[in-house]
């Protein structure tokens, strides 16, 4: 997406999106449950970010836990994806998204 700027030039928005997960099976019920996104402004961090942890309602694979660090004990208390989608999307607007 490009914004116009003061003298006419053209800047580009790009929003980068990384997740971890509770495992790498969707089949066996895994969530996601952290995600994080910054905004890239011409190739650049503009200092906008978003990051959530959330509620996967299951258990984190110990194998995925290994790789992320994420505990069920970090989890407990954290939104449900439902609670937070509306404010991610409101981040992502109608940026070029790099996952």
């Amino acid at each position: 997406m490009a914004f116009p700027t003061s003298d006419n030039q053209r800047m580009s928005r790009i929003v980068t999106l990384d997740t971890e997960t509770t495992g790498i099976s969707y089949r066996q019920g895994h969530r996601v449950i952290e995600i994080g996104a910054v905004e890239l402004i011409d190739g650049r961090l503009s200092g906008r970010q978003f990051h959530t942890y959330l509620q996967p309602q299951r258990a984190v694979d110990y194998g995925a836990m290994r790789v992320h660090g994420i505990s069920d004990a970090m989890l407990v208390g954290q939104p449900l994806f439902a609670h937070k989608a509306a404010e991610l999307l409101d981040f992502i607007g109608g940026s070029e998204l790099v996952v």
